[in-house]
């Protein structure tokens, strides 16, 4: 079976980022599947194109997993409109791409940015293969709440886009429960859960991540990491707040890690709260993520308090998890019911630095009772969220979608 990806953001194994498709593309082959993704050169972390995979192919030893970049107007993070135009001219140079495609079974889109579902739904019905959407994010749901999109006319276009995917789809995926409402109530049916996960094999949560400390002049430390995008969404500035009131503990050290629009601005507050206790980190790529969750005692996920962002299930807790630290989850909603059930840390309210804090000096006072959630939070991921198990679903409803069809 040949299965067409197309996912602007798609991120591999050695590139820092999300790397869930990489990981079930892989897994797919593996049961002889072919798989064929188009995707941008354009750093989603970064918004600038990456030299090392500019416009070129590349497969993996066995041929079957075949990876397509195409042009992607460079300037991702400098304006909405901008924006815009980046996701517009991948939508078109993908199309292309994907024209010059043989013998594809089913086609594949994801979202977001929503426009290349159009994409992926115009290469499905000229091919008259099955087409397969997949709701990663609420678009334009997010950016309307967020504060991004808010001319009435382009709001109006992008929630007629939203539907028409939704009601044109074969079969919709969502990769949380909390989305399963909203894709409903516009038309969505056939929706299947796959929900984000990790793959538990690349991390060992007895690994110390010594060299990691050392490289970075953390040890002695208690380190409450946060390793992820630097985003409007990621709410950092309350990290800062938070560091700021632990600043009479200097053994507790805040590790941001990552990259994204908003991080030169968060490090230049930094500087001026003159916080000591800070260290920004560039991002790693996932394969060296074990190490640095290792070096963690504890990990945090922070979103913004949006009503909305109680609906996700974002990928860097169930690698936190994996790594066997406690999470400190600044998110409420469907995630904080994954944490509570599995004991494997401490919520904190969206939005409250004091109660951040506090929820950092508590373990670092309770080192124990961290490392016992850590491995609550192992045995959870293993049994419910592990990446095989997950892929297995997918397999299974894409391999009938090709039967039915």
């Amino acid at each position: 079976m040949h299965i067409v990806l197309i996912h602007q953001a798609f991120v591999t194994l050695d590139e820092p980022g999300g790397t869930r498709h990489h990981e079930l593309a892989r897994f797919l082959t593996g049961r002889g599947h072919r798989v064929t993704i188009i995707a941008s050169p354009v750093s989603y972390l970064t918004g600038r194109a990456d030299s090392t995979v500019m416009m070129r192919e590349s497969d993996d030893e066995q041929g079957r997993l075949k990876i397509i970049r195409t042009y992607t107007y460079e300037a991702l993070h400098r304006s909405f409109v901008h924006r815009v135009i980046s996701f517009l001219s991948f939508m078109f140079s993908s199309f292309l791409a994907g024209l010059r495609l043989k013998d594809v079974d089913l086609v594949w889109g994801t979202s977001p940015p929503i426009f290349q579902g159009l994409t992926a739904w115009s290469l499905a019905r000229l091919k008259r293969v099955p087409f397969l959407f997949e709701v990663r994010d609420l678009w334009p749901a997010f950016a309307i709440q967020v504060g991004v999109l808010r001319q009435p006319l382009l709001v109006r276009a992008s929630e007629w886009l939203e539907r028409f995917l939704y009601l044109r789809a074969d079969r919709i995926v969502v990769n949380s429960p909390g989305f399963i409402p909203h894709v409903t109530a516009r038309g969505g049916r056939n929706i299947e859960m796959v929900s984000n996960g990790t793959d538990v094999t690349m991390f060992n949560p007895n690994d110390d991540g010594i060299d990691f400390r050392k490289a970075h002049g953390l040890e002695g430390k208690f380190v409450a990491l946060y390793a992820g995008a630097h985003g409007m969404s990621n709410d950092l500035g309350v990290v800062l707040q938070a560091a700021k009131q632990l600043a009479e503990r200097p053994k507790i050290a805040i590790v941001l890690l990552g990259d994204g629009k908003d991080k030169p601005a968060l490090v230049n507050l930094a500087a001026e709260m003159a916080l000591q206790n800070v260290y920004f980190l560039p991002p790693v790529p996932k394969s060296g993520m074990s190490e640095a969750l290792a070096a963690a005692d504890a990990c945090i996920a922070i979103l913004k308090p949006i009503p909305l962002y109680g609906t996700v299930y974002p990928n860097k807790v169930f690698d936190y998890m994996a790594a066997g630290r406690p999470v400190i989850l600044a998110i409420d909603g469907v995630i904080r019911e994954v944490i509570e059930k599995a004991g494997a840390g401490i919520f904190t309210p969206p939005g409250n630095p004091a109660a951040l804090a506090e929820a950092i000096r508590c373990l670092a006072d309770n080192r124990e009772e961290g490392q016992r959630m850590g491995l609550r939070g192992r045995r959870h991921v293993e049994l419910y969220f592990d990446r095989r198990l997950l892929a297995e679903k997918l397999a299974a409803f894409i391999e009938e979608m090709r039967n039915r069809d």
